[in-house]
């Protein structure tokens, strides 16, 4: 008998201090090893993230559900697709 799959979970992704284009890069490999339906919330504090995050997004296929800014600091909020 097959193991059934792991339960999508949320995963919170710290990448505040870190510069372009490392939080692109981590943002991607975490959807990577994401499950299908997992909930990515990324954290940063790079003004360039405001266009790299919605460009990994859209070229993973995964949802953005959600973009704030608050005192320089950025987050979102991503789900993988599946």
């Amino acid at each position: 008998m097959k193991a059934p799959a792991p339960a999508p979970e949320t995963v919170e992704l710290d990448l505040r201090g870190l510069k372009c284009p490392l939080p692109a890069l981590r943002t991607r490999k975490a959807l990577k090893e994401a499950v299908a339906g997992t909930r990515l919330v990324v954290t940063c504090t790079d003004p360039m993230t405001v266009i790299d995050i919605p460009h990994v997004a859209q070229e993973t296929g995964a949802a953005l559900e959600e973009r704030t800014v608050e005192e320089g600091r950025l987050t979102f909020i991503l789900r993988k697709p599946g």
